[in-house]
């Protein structure tokens, strides 16, 4: 690459044209007052060591100088340039369901150990970022504050279970709140919280908490763990959880509250399982 650091010199090169016309006047005059005064028969033999030829190339090298001068200052440049230039990350809250409905299989080997794999996945992928994530159930809370270090995300993130909420229930809305008040006062970085559950929100209100949260210039996005043709829970006594009545509890995963909680959020639905758009 080449460049000239002081461009704007390279103007001083149009005084050389200026030059060469002084030069071919004051050379003309001269010629005119030897012709005037003095026979041109004896020039030669008055003046010996007059050269017209020597005078041009004097004055070629005059110009030539003074063309490379002004070069000079002009700067010229050759070659790459380094630039340092800073990459302005973004601001990821995960917010991960844990309630029990998530041990359902039908996400081998169940919907939360792959939301976890997927976790991982994109934790393994960020770069300048910050993450933080969020626990929930029927309480939100934070597992992580946000950090620029993917080590301790994995490390943190292979210790949640559902055991590590107690209230169990799904309050999305809660989440999306708790987020929120998770970020740093970056003004200028972009914030983000991806929602990863079955859908099944108990409490409501999820959509109205995502809408607040685009006030704020965050965006909302939800990713959709498990079929909504439904799986029995496992009780973790070889069994299936089941309701007062007796009746097996049957886990769905709603697509149409993660559809509208993304919607009002302003971000995107991406439902995990194969076939499935959103």
């Amino acid at each position: 690459m080449f460049r000239f650091a002081n461009i704007n010199y390279l103007y001083l090169l149009f005084i050389l044209p200026a030059l060469i016309v002084i030069y071919l006047i004051v050379r003309y005059f001269y010629r005119k007052r030897i012709v005037k005064y003095t026979d041109s028969e004896f020039v030669d033999t008055l003046m010996p060591l007059r050269s017209e030829s020597r005078r041009s190339l004097k004055f070629i090298i005059f110009l030539f100088a003074i063309a490379c001068f002004i070069i000079a200052i002009a700067r010229p440049q050759f070659g790459s340039k380094l630039e340092e230039v800073k990459k302005k990350g973004i601001e990821l809250i995960i917010a991960l369901d844990v309630s029990r409905s998530m041990l359902a299989q039908d996400i081998k080997p169940n919907r939360l150990i792959r939301a976890k794999e997927a976790i991982i996945t994109l934790v393994n992928r960020l770069k300048n970022d910050k993450i933080g994530m969020i626990v929930f159930a029927g309480d939100a809370y934070t597992q992580l504050p946000i950090t620029t270090d993917y080590i301790s995300a994995k490390l943190f993130l292979s210790n949640i279970n559902t055991d590590i909420v107690s209230k169990q229930g799904t309050d999305i809305a809660s989440a999306i709140k708790l987020g929120e008040k998770s970020f740093t006062q970056d003004a200028d970085a972009s914030k983000v919280i991806i929602i990863i559950s079955d859908g099944e929100d108990h409490e409501g209100h999820a959509a109205e908490a995502a809408k607040e949260a685009t006030e704020k210039g965050i965006k909302v996005f939800t990713i959709g763990m498990g079929s909504p043709n439904g799986t029995p829970i496992p009780n973790g006594q070889g069994g299936f959880l089941k309701d007062r009545q007796g009746n097996v509890v049957i886990s769905k995963m709603d697509p149409t509250t993660l559809s509208n909680i993304a919607s009002a959020g302003d971000g995107e639905f991406y439902p995990a399982t194969t076939g499935m758009t959103s």
